[in-house]
C-alpha cells in the first residue's frame, strides 16, 4: 500500500514543481525504523531532484529544501512536512495510513500481493528470465558445497517470478568428461548391480575412489578410461546406456534431496547435450578470425585489448577435444534459440568469476549482443561445514543432522506444541535456519558454519522466523470467532502498531532492491526486524482480554504483519509452518 501514499506525495510535488509526478517516485523513500525513536513515513531526497534536473543543481542545497517544504502544505493525506538536512519528510494522517495499511488483508488476512504491484517495479526488465544454478556432478552424491548455489538461485528464481517474470529454472549438471571415461572403466572393474541399486550414488562414490587410487599408478587403468570415455564421444551403445544409466540414477537422486529443500527445476540440462554444438561453435569462432592455434598446439581466443596474446583463453586442447567453456558457449546460444530468454542468471561460486568474464566476452566478440544481458552472481565458501562425525561432504548428511538437533531443541522446548509430524516441522525449520545462516550477509562473503547460533530460537535466525510465522497463526486460530474483516482504525493508533505499519511501507522497497542487486540479505533482515517488532506487538497488544473492537483492530493488524511474513519467507525459498 505504500503505492498509494507514494503516489499522493508524488501528485502533491508535482503540481507545486510544475512537473509529472513520475519524476518524483525514484525521490521518494519510506524512512527506514531507528530503536523506538517517533519517525516519520516518507523522506524526499533533494539530491535525486537536483541529479534529474527538477531542481537546479547548483546554489545552496538546505536553502533549497527548506524553500520546497515550505511551499507543500499540509491536506488529507500529510499531516506534517519538515525540511531536514537535504531531506523533506512527510509524515501521513495517522488513520488513513493504518486503514490504507490493512486495507489489503480483508479477506482472511491473506494478500500475496501485498508488495508486488508497486509502481517502483514499472522500471524493471520483465520477460523471460532463465535461471541456471545447482548444476552438481552426476554419479557423484549430492556434495554439501552444491547447497549455496541450490538455494541461492532458488531465491533468485523466487523473486523473479513473484515480480511477474517468466522463468525457467534449470540445473545444467556436470555429465560430460575424463570422469566419466575413469567411472566406466572403473565400473567394469569394480562394480556390483546389487550395490548399484541398494545404495546407488554410495556405491559410484566407492567405485570412482578405487579406480582413481589405481590409476594414480596403472598405465593400463588410465588406458581403459581414455578407451571408455572414446566410446562415449562415439555414441557406442553400451557406454551410452551405463552413462545414462548413472545419470537417471543420479537425477532421481538429487530430486530427493531438492523435494527436501523445496526447489524444483524446469530442465534437467546437461554438459553433454552441447558436444556436437561445442565443435560448431568452434568452426563459428575458425570462420570469424577468433580462433588461434598457441604454441602448444592449443586452440585458443585473444582475449586481450591489444591484441597481444597477453589474455587468452583456451577452448580446444591439442588434439581437437573441446573443454568445458565450449561446451558453455554452445550451451548459451543454444538456450538462446529455445528460450528467448530476456535475461540469464549463472549461480556459481566466485572462483568462476574469470570464466564467467571470458564467457560474456567471447559472446559478444561473435555477435551475440544478448551476452550483455546474462549475469554471473557469485558466492563465497562455506567454513567448517560438519557433522558430528567430522568432515562433512554430502549435503543429505547435514539436512540430517540439522533435523536431529532441531529435533531435539523442540522437545526440550516448553512452547513446542503437539504435531502431526514432528520430523517434517523440524526438517522445514532446520532448513529455513540453514537458508537464514547462509542468506544475512553479502553473497560474496564467505562464512564460518556454526551449528549453535543457526539453531537458536531467539535472536536472528531462521528458527526465529518460523517461531513468529506459527505464533501469529496460533494466535489466528484461537481467535477465530473474532471477525476482523471490518476494523476501526482509530484503535491502532498507539506507537506499538504504527511501527509495524511503518516497516511494512518499506516492504516494496526491499524487494526493488533486492531485484537490483539479487542479494537476499535485505529481504531477511527486513523480516527478521518485522519478527522483532512482532514479539513487541505481543506482549503490548493482547487480543484475548480487549472489547471485541480493539481485539478486532490487533488481530488485522497481526494477519497482516503475518501475511507479509509467509510472503517474504516464500520468496527466500522458505515453507512457512504453522505449528512447532
Amino acid at each position: 500500500m505504500a503505492c498509494f501514499f507514494r503516489r499522493r506525495i508524488a501528485a502533491k510535488l508535482g503540481r507545486t514543481l510544475q512537473q509529472p509526478e513520475e519524476v518524483f517516485i525514484p525521490a521518494l523513500s519510506a524512512v527506514p525504523l531507528f530503536k523506538k525513536q517517533k519517525t516519520a513515513d516518507f523522506k524526499l531526497s533533494i539530491n535525486t531532484l537536483r541529479a534529474n534536473g527538477v531542481l537546479p543543481s547548483g546554489g545552496d542545497i538546505q536553502l533549497q529544501t527548506e524553500n520546497l517544504a515550505s511551499q507543500l502544505k499540509q491536506d488529507s493525506v500529510v499531516e506534517d512536512v519538515s525540511a531536514d538536512r537535504g531531506t523533506i519528510h512527510f509524515t501521513l494522517n495517522r488513520k488513513l495510513f493504518v486503514q490504507k495499511m490493512l486495507e489489503p488483508f480483508e479477506k482472511h488476512g491473506e494478500d500475496v500481493t501485498f508488495g508486488l504491484d508497486s509502481e517502483l517495479f514499472d522500471n524493471l526488465k520483465r520477460g523471460t528470465t532463465l535461471v541456471e544454478y545447482s548444476s552438481p556432478n552426476i554419479a557423484k552424491k549430492f556434495h554439501a558445497g552444491h547447497l549455496r548455489s541450490t538455494i541461492i538461485g532458488n531465491f533468485i528464481a523466487n523473486l523473479k517470478q513473484s515480480l511477474g517474470n517468466n522463468v525457467i529454472r534449470m540445473n545444467y549438471l556436470g555429465d560430460w568428461g575424463m570422469q566419466f571415461g575413469l567411472l566406466g572403466a572403473g565400473f567394469g572393474r569394480f562394480g556390483c548391480p546389487e550395490k548399484l541399486k541398494q545404495n546407488p550414488l554410495q556405491h559410484l562414490f566407492e567405485v570412482y575412489v578405487q579406480v582413481n587410487k589405481e590409476a594414480e599408478h596403472s598405465e593400463v587403468v588410465k588406458q581403459a578410461a581414455r578407451h571408455f570415455f572414446r566410446q562415449l564421444e562415439q555414441h557406442e551403445s553400451e557406454a551410452v546406456s551405463l552413462w545414462q544409466r548413472f545419470r537417471d540414477i543420479t537425477v532421481s537422486e538429487y530430486q530427493h534431496v531438492y523435494k527436501r529443500l523445496g526447489v524444483h527445476f524446469d530442465i534437467y540440462s546437461g554438459e553433454s547435450e552441447h558436444q556436437a554444438q561445442a565443435q560448431e561453435t568452434v568452426q563459428q569462432l575458425r570462420s570469424r578470425g577468433l580462433l588461434k592455434t598457441s604454441e602448444k598446439g592449443t586452440g585458443v581466443v585473444d582475449l586481450s585489448p591489444d591484441g597481444d596474446m597477453s589474455s587468452i583463453c583456451t577452448l580446444l586442447r591439442s588434439d581437437g577435444t573441446t573443454l568445458y567453456i565450449t561446451r558453455d558457449l554452445a550451451a548459451a546460444a543454444d538456450r538462446k534459440q529455445k528460450y528467448h530468454f530476456d535475461e540469464m542468471i549463472y549461480v556459481t561460486d566466485k572462483s568462476q568469476a574469470n570464466h564467467f568474464h571470458q564467457l560474456f566476452q567471447i559472446l559478444l566478440a561473435m555477435g551475440h549482443s544478448w551476452a550483455e544481458s546474462c549475469q554471473h552472481v557469485p558466492f563465497g565458501l562455506v567454513q567448517g561445514m560438519k557433522t558430528r562425525t567430522g568432515e562433512v561432504v554430502f549435503l543429505e548428511d547435514v539436512l540430517n543432522e540439522a533435523r536431529a538437533r532441531m529435533l531435539h531443541n523442540m522437545s526440550q522446548s516448553k512452547t513446542t506444541k503437539e504435531l502431526d509430524d514432528p520430523e517434517d516441522t523440524a526438517e522445514k525449520v532446520a532448513i529455513s535456519a540453514l537458508i537464514v545462516q547462509d542468506f544475512k550477509g553479502p553473497l560474496q562473503s564467505d562464512y564460518k558454519f556454526d551449528w549453535d547460533k543457526m539453531l537458536q530460537a531467539q535472536g536472528d535466525t531462521g528458527v526465529f522466523l518460523q517461531y513468529t510465522h506459527a505464533r501469529l497463526c496460533s494466535l489466528i486460530r484461537r481467535n477465530e470467532g473474532i471477525d476482523a474483516a471490518t476494523f476501526d482504525p482509530s484503535l491502532l493508533l498507539e506507537r506499538t502498531s504504527v511501527t509495524i505499519l511503518q516497516h511494512l511501507l518499506r516492504y516494496d522497497e526491499v524487494l526493488y532492491q533486492s531485484a537490483q542487486d539479487l542479494q537476499p540479505k535485505h529481504l531477511v533482515n527486513f523480516l527478521l526486524k518485522l519478527c522483532h517488532l512482532i514479539a513487541s506487538a505481543h506482549r503490548e497488544l493482547p487480543v484475548r482480554g480487549s472489547p471485541q473492537e480493539v481485539a478486532q483492530a490487533r488481530l488485522r493488524l497481526f494477519s497482516g504483519a503475518c501475511s507479509v511474513l509467509a510472503s517474504g519467507m516464500r520468496i527466500l525459498g522458505i515453507t512457512p509452518v504453522h505449528k512447532m
